[in-house]
């Protein structure tokens, strides 16, 4: 990876050469810099992948608040027979762990069953069950990887996103797609590399912070670009009235212009991205407005993700626009369908989340499959943790809630490089630890950006005296998930 120094250099233009570093070896270290081709045929700073990529972008569908795995993927017919149990006292499965303090004040931890049916569904290996919930995402049971072995150490949901997002519990990190546009660069000029999408669901809500999407220390333009809810998901798309499209383009040059000048004083990274941001936007006023344009899809596609499809900002809509994202070839969509924190009532909540969400996300799998988009794109869904198998609150077997629960979670995963039809780790009988084949957050991390041509220890970047990257100074390849 380049270094701060090396690209310092690398930005200096003749002038600046000869008037700043004028001989020895720094002035010979700019030299060879400057004799270096400038461009790449990806824009990223990894210039091409570190090996041959199984897959060219990544749509993340994350379930903000942590979705029920034990109602939803990892049917435990134990916590029938042990229900009302006091997990405290079965020291072998508790072991006195960290739980979060809405629970930890209760007298009891009373185990409670799913109140909803599973069904087996035929995989490529032994068959999979999965919630009556989730029947159309079931029908896909061929082409999904169930991992139920995901696992963290935060508990609560701000540092708990923020690590899924960025690697690191702590806000400031750049988030897993801005490092996919910096490494890899944008494959399509009119639209952002990385692109996130937001619908509200039914339940608990948790706030949504920019910074989830930020770029972090790298340079800004590699942070995502919010796609909004309603009719105009983005803003100021239209001239102003009086302003030609002609007019608009001579104000972005001649701001470049100006920019370019500033940058030639003070080398200021940021001041190249303000002109690429700025280039980027003005791209956007064409590009957007036919991306959004639903009028061209047939009305078997929009019967097929559901009668909310029409309806801009729900998670319908979101899964149709990723899906004509992907076709255009942008590198990281990112959709946060919001209110799974199901402490109370969450047979309830739960259903309403199901329906908002299971035929939209099956649609979009088999959009992309008939497509041939599915090939090189991996599909990915699953939130921040798990739920308890204990009752938060009082117990009652058909309105019961259940508590946050970073030691044994359900994602799965499609497409690009990912074996299809498979389970991949196993929890125990309550869904309460990790069995076999423990995944961590960082591991998963390592695996997308291997499927991507990544190395992930080698997709670094400088910043205060230290080299970065998404997984920190950990991670390891899953390799039985990978074809």
């Amino acid at each position: 990876m380049t270094h701060p120094i090396d690209e310092y250099f690398r930005n200096l233009n003749r002038r600046q050469f000869f008037g700043r570093a004028a001989g020895g070896a720094l002035g010979s270290a700019a030299l060879a810099s400057l004799l270096e081709s400038d461009t790449d045929p990806t824009g990223g700073a990894l210039g091409k992948p570190h090996h041959r990529p199984r897959a060219r972008r990544i749509i993340y569908l994350h379930m903000m608040g942590g979705p029920s795995h034990l109602d939803l993927w990892d049917h435990k017919p134990q916590l029938k027979k042990d229900a009302g149990k006091d997990l405290r006292k079965m020291p072998e499965v508790y072991n006195n762990q960290r739980i979060t303090g809405m629970t930890s004040g209760q007298s009891k931890l009373p185990l409670v069953p799913s109140a909803f049916k599973f069904d087996r569904y035929e995989n490529n290996a032994d068959g999979v069950e999965i919630s009556e919930l989730m029947r159309h995402t079931a029908g896909q049971a061929r082409d999904l990887c169930f991992v139920h072995s995901i696992h963290t150490e935060a508990i609560n949901h701000e540092p708990g996103v923020t690590f899924m997002q960025t690697g690191n519990q702590n806000p400031g990190r750049p988030s897993m797609g801005s490092w996919l546009s910096y490494g890899l660069g944008r494959a399509n000029q009119d639209l952002p590399a990385f692109v996130v999408m937001i619908s509200r669901g039914s339940g608990g809500m948790q706030t949504l912070s920019d910074r989830l999407w930020g770029s972090g220390f790298l340079p800004s333009d590699h942070q995502g670009v919010r796609f909004r809810s309603g009719d105009n998901p983005v803003l100021f798309l239209s001239n102003p009235d009086g302003v030609s499209a002609k007019e608009r383009r001579a104000m972005v040059d001649a701001t470049a212009e100006l920019n370019e000048v500033a940058f030639d004083r003070s080398l200021d990274p940021e001041v190249k991205a303000r002109i690429a941001q700025a280039e980027t936007a003005y791209r956007m006023q064409m590009s957007v407005p036919e991306l959004v344009d639903f009028t061209d899809e047939s009305q078997a596609t929009l019967d097929m993700y559901g009668p909310d499809v029409t309806k801009p900002g729900t998670f319908a809509a979101n899964c149709l626009l990723a899906r004509r994202l992907c076709e255009r070839d942008v590198r990281f969509i990112q959709l946060y369908h919001r209110g799974w924190d199901g402490h109370g009532n969450l047979p309830n909540e739960i259903k309403q989340q199901a329906r908002q969400t299971d035929q939209p996300q099956a649609a979009l799998i088999k959009d992309l499959r008939r497509r041939g988009l599915l090939e090189d794109t991996i599909v990915m869904w699953g939130g921040e943790f798990g739920r308890t198998a204990y009752c938060q609150g009082n117990y009652n077997e058909k309105t019961y809630g259940r508590d946050h629960h970073p030691r044994c979670f359900t994602w799965w995963f499609t497409g690009g490089g990912i074996q299809p039809g498979i389970t991949y780790g196993k929890t125990d009988p309550w869904g309460y630890n990790v069995a076999e084949n423990p995944v961590h957050v960082h591991d998963l991390h390592a695996t997308l950006l291997h499927l991507l041509g990544i190395d992930h220890e080698r997709l670094v970047y400088r910043y205060q005296g230290r080299r970065y990257r998404l997984t920190d100074v950990h991670g390891k390849l899953v390799r039985p998930i990978m074809t």
